[in-house]
């Protein structure tokens, strides 16, 4: 239903990159999907406030970094700039849910908060698409590139579904929330359990990262927190495990629903 990081070894494929000021700034004009942009944090000129004018206009987010992180790219004269290639295009997530309401569906999100791993990131977008979630909501900072690397793990599924890219977690919570969508984050002492939690109605499931879990903010922000029964003595699943356990449990109410 589509509309018409810490990975490193995703920033290093070469295909993936364009470098120099004049190419990215080329490449922003002509419309290429672009994931982010480095800029050397003393770098100045025309051509570097245009690009910065430019990335924010798509609302691609730019990066200042030291000398060393863009020479550890790229060995050819990067002129203080390199961008990333994404290989998914973004959707604006008020035209997404409007789409979703105007075709009689209930809304059903995914959003990654902190989620750097593109591994767990493409596993989760396999289940996403499989269990009929209509989009992933992504922050333009703190999560793993959506290159090709991501698409691979994903086994296309990033090509498929559609992807929002927002520069702020809370105000797209906001955004949910005021038309109607709960908040529902997965968080290992809430009191209730995920099968408990009527997910047949207008949701989205806020995933945190291993290490840090929901942020603090977005948990406060939530209309229902839930947790995962497991058995046994044990700290946590895999993000990814969680996501699809979570999204199955959805897709099996709604389907006993119809």
């Amino acid at each position: 239903m589509a509309f018409q990081k810490k990975s490193t070894n995703n920033y290093q494929s070469k295909k993936n990159i364009i470098v120099g000021r004049n190419p990215v700034m080329e490449a922003l004009k002509s419309g290429i999907n672009i994931d982010k942009i480095l800029i050397f944090k003393n770098a100045s000129g025309d051509v570097i406030q245009g690009i910065r004018s430019q990335a924010k206009k798509l609302n691609i987010p730019v990066q200042p970094v030291p000398q060393e992180k863009l020479y550890s790219l790229t060995n050819t004269n990067h002129q203080g700039v390199i961008a990333f290639k994404s290989a998914v295009t973004y959707q604006n997530l008020q035209q997404v849910i409007d789409h979703i309401v105007g075709n009689g569906d209930v809304p059903q999100f995914l959003m990654l908060d902190g989620i750097t791993d593109v591994r767990n990131i493409g596993a989760i977008a396999r289940s996403a698409l499989c269990t009929g979630t209509h989009a992933i909501i992504i922050p333009d900072k703190g999560v793993g590139a959506l290159g090709e690397d991501a698409v691979k793990s994903s086994a296309g599924a990033l090509e498929k579904i559609n992807i929002c890219r927002v520069s702020s977690l809370l105000k797209a919570v906001e955004e949910l929330q005021l038309n109607g969508i709960g908040i529902f984050t997965s968080e290992m002492d809430a009191p209730k359990k995920l099968f408990e939690l009527d997910l047949t109605l207008p949701c989205c499931f806020v995933m945190g990262s291993e290490d840090n879990g929901v942020q603090p903010y977005i948990s406060k922000a939530a209309n229902e927190k839930y947790a995962i029964p497991m058995t046994g003595n044990f700290d946590s699943l895999n993000v990814s495990v969680a996501a699809g356990i979570t999204l199955y449990e959805a897709m099996k109410q709604r389907m006993q629903q119809r």
